[in-house]
Order: structure tokens, then C-alpha cells, then sequence
């Protein structure tokens, strides 16, 4: 990417002006641009080679996240989401970190579990020494599923036993640890579950039953840090609150959400706002990080995703820790046109940089959301995107739009009947 992610009154320009921006940013061809400018990019006959019984498309608007920079470098992130101030929120808590250096991240290597499953077996700790005695051989067979992936210096990396205490019995659960390197790894983790089931059952004198990856992706972990200083939340403010009194105000905001599994569900609801749409955008599967991210929370009674502190100078310190399985392969990733310039947009190398640029979105998406919710309250950013939308139910076109959404806004009194009401009067 050519230029920084700081685009003062990107949100002022016209769709039309903004892509042209990014067009010269991201060295987008003439066709990628058409294919952004098509609100249906989706073409019925691609739609129908992704899934079944297809008989159209849904779309998401698709905006940019702006302001980020993440290990020094500046990247524009594609976001596809239908909630009002997302976007805005995100880039506007990118901006407040900027001046003290930005968003760091880190991610482990991407390995992914695949869980077989073995009941029926006649000695169940026999069947386990027996397993752990042939790992080698088992390494073997796993090897020799996917040469592609172990060209790209990925592969099977180790398998583990686990016995499992069941209402129905004890089971034997094995994991097979593969890293999937670039790929989110559903297909290759399957495909060597199934390759090692019948030795497995030679081995236990069991039977194998599901034979499938787990969204527990917890040796695929990103996390990403940022300082937010009293002055940029002083400021943010214009003043109206200290910037201490701030800090105090998000830590007091954290601690209930800590405390309380109520205000938990949705403080990393917030969280997924942002990561769910950069996975979306990206064509990944947002279902399966969404059940990762909860699961992860609830591993030792469900917590938050992130954590917030005060540095030796009294300023905020955010961070995440969060399992983010997704690719820049394979799937739908290739068949799907957006997803592809949403790639090139991000300009990432590799499924690590993703999860890390994913994690990064996750924090400043929770740190704007606690920054609102424990200042000036979550619903103002959200009431001029919706007043819009109650104007456009009402009968508004055009200019009206804005006209009746601020007239709303003034009075405080956003409903269709009020919308119909102003309306009339223009």
C-alpha cells in the first residue's frame, strides 16, 4: 500500500471518490473497481457454485476501517457489516493510538486440532499406551495425506490422547495437531482425521465415530497491545472529561464486564463486531472464529477477550488474546470477487498477519466501544446512521434525507411517525 491509513474526511467524499483513493492506494485494476462499484458483485451463477438451492444473493455494505497502524505499518481494512458506527468507532480508536506507536501483535503458528473420536473399546488404557506406542507410524500416514501443504512448510506436527468421562461411557478423543500454514485447514485437518481412523480402530479395538476439526483453535492464537494516553482521550473529549477521569471510567467499565457474564456476553459481542466483519470481507469463515472466540472465554468461566490496565504514567493499556482460524486460501476465499480485493486491499502475505490484523480490529473496536459507553454513551455515534434509515421508511429521497435525520437528531425524537411528520412540513 502506497500512502497511510490516516484519510482525513474519507467519510465526507462520495463512494465513487473513495475507491478512486483506494484504487491509486492499492493499485486496483479497472475491472476490480467495477466489481466494487456493483452493490450485486455477487453474480447468481458464482453464488450457485458456493453453495445449494441458490436463488440469489445477499449483500453487505462493505466500508474501510482507516487510521491503523499495526507493527508500524499503515493498512486500510476492508469491513463488512450492516450495524451502524462500527466502522467509524474502529478507526476513530486507531486514530487515538497512533501518536504512541499503534497496535502491536504477535501470533502463535496457525495449528489447527482435528478430534477422532473412539468408543466401544474394550481396555481403554491399554488402547492409549497402544496409540502413544505407534505414534511414528500414525505421523507416517498423516504425512503422506497433503505433500502440498508440507512443501509449504506445513503438516502434522503431533497427535495427542485424551480419555474422556461421558454420560455414555469413557471415550477415547485423539487430537491431531496440523499446522495448515495460509489455508483456515477445515478440509486437510478432516482429510487426515479420516486417513488415521482405521489404524486407530486396529489399534484400540474400538470404533471410530466422528472424525472432525475443533473451532477451539487454541494453538492459533493472536493478540495485539495499544496504549491509549490521557491526552488523546483528553482530547477526544475536547476536554469535557480529564483524561485520568477517562481512564478510570473504561477500567470501571472493564472490571463489570469481568465481574458480570451478563455485560460479558456483550462487551465480546463488540469485540466480534469488528473481527466478524474483516472475516467476512475476506470471505472467512466468521461462524467458526465467533464459536472459537466465545469457547476460549468460557474455558475457565466466561471472561472477557480482552484486558485493560494503567501503564507507570497512568495511561490505558488495552490487550487481547483471542484463537482466529482463517485463511487466505482455499474455501470460498478464491471464488468470491470481493473477498479477493478485500486481500489485496489489506495487502497481507500470510493467514498469521490476517489473525493479527483481525485481533487489532478486535481491541479497537472493544476500546471505542467501553470509551463511549463509560463517557458520552454508546447511542450517539449509532443515531445519525439510523435516523437516515428512519427518513429513507418514512418516504425521504435525496436531500430529505439528511434533512429529516437532523431534524430528528434536534429533537431528540427519532421515529417514523416523527420522520413522516417533518416530512410533510418541507
Amino acid at each position: 500500500m502506497q500512502g497511510s491509513s490516516r484519510i482525513p474526511e474519507f467519510y465526507k467524499k462520495t463512494p465513487k471518490e473513495r475507491i478512486e483513493i483506494v484504487k491509486k492506494m492499492v493499485g486496483l485494476t479497472d475491472e476490480e473497481v467495477e466489481i466494487l462499484q456493483k452493490t450485486g458483485s455477487l453474480d447468481i451463477e458464482t453464488a450457485n457454485r458456493m453453495v445449494e438451492n441458490v436463488i440469489g444473493a445477499l449483500h453487505l455494505p462493505l466500508g474501510l476501517g482507516l487510521n491503523f497502524l499495526i507493527n508500524g505499518k499503515d493498512y486500510l481494512i476492508p469491513m463488512a457489516i450492516e450495524e451502524p458506527s462500527v466502522i467509524a468507532a474502529a478507526s476513530n480508536a486507531a486514530k487515538l493510538c497512533r501518536e504512541s506507536g499503534g497496535i502491536k501483535t504477535s501470533s502463535t503458528d496457525p495449528v489447527m486440532i482435528g478430534q477422532i473420536q473412539i468408543v466401544k473399546i474394550p481396555d481403554i488404557e491399554k488402547a492409549k499406551k497402544n496409540i502413544e506406542l505407534h505414534k511414528k507410524d500414525l505421523m507416517n500416514l498423516l504425512n503422506d495425506v497433503d505433500s502440498t501443504l508440507i512443501k509449504f512448510g506445513g503438516g502434522p506436527r503431533d497427535i495427542q490422547v485424551r480419555v474422556l468421562n461421558t454420560k455414555r461411557g469413557k471415550m477415547l478423543i485423539v487430537h491431531i495437531l496440523v499446522d495448515v500454514r495460509d489455508a483456515m485447514g477445515a478440509n486437510a485437518v478432516n482429510s487426515m482425521a479420516e486417513k488415521i481412523s482405521p489404524k486407530l480402530e486396529e489399534l484400540t479395538g474400538g470404533e471410530v465415530l466422528l472424525k472432525i476439526i475443533s473451532n477451539l483453535a487454541v494453538y492459533r492464537m493472536a493478540r495485539a497491545k495499544a496504549v491509549w494516553t490521557k491526552k488523546a482521550l483528553e482530547e477526544s473529549l475536547n476536554g469535557k472529561m480529564k483524561g485520568e477521569e477517562i481512564v478510570d471510567a473504561i477500567l470501571d467499565a472493564y472490571a463489570f464486564a469481568e465481574a458480570d457474564p451478563y455485560r460479558c456476553a456483550t462487551h465480546n459481542k463488540g469485540i466480534m463486531n469488528g473481527i466478524d466483519a474483516v472475516a467476512i470481507a475476506t470471505g472467512n469463515d466468521f461462524r467458526a472464529v465467533e464459536a472459537g472466540a466465545h469457547a476460549y472465554a468460557a474455558m475457565n468461566g466466561y471472561k472477557p477477550l480482552t484486558k485493560y490496565s494503567k501503564n507507570e504514567n497512568g495511561d490505558l493499556v488495552g490487550e487481547i488474546e483471542l484463537p482466529i482460524a482463517v485463511g487466505i486460501i482455499g474455501g470460498s476465499i478464491k471464488t468470491n470477487p470481493i473477498a479477493n480485493i478485500s486481500l489485496k486491499i489489506l495487502g497481507v502475505k500470510s493467514s498469521k498477519e490476517l489473525a493479527e490484523i483481525m485481533a487489532a480490529v478486535g481491541l479497537a473496536q472493544n476500546f471505542a466501544a467501553l470509551r463511549a459507553l463509560a463517557t458520552e454513551g454508546i447511542q450517539k455515534g449509532h443515531m445519525k446512521l439510523h435516523a437516515k434509515n428512519i427518513a429513507i421508511m418514512a418516504g425521504a429521497k435525496g436531500k430529505q434525507i439528511d434533512i429529516v435525520a437532523n431534524k430528528m437528531i434536534e429533537k431528540n425524537e427519532i421515529s417514523v411517525a416523527k420522520a413522516k411528520e417533518i416530512l410533510s412540513s418541507l
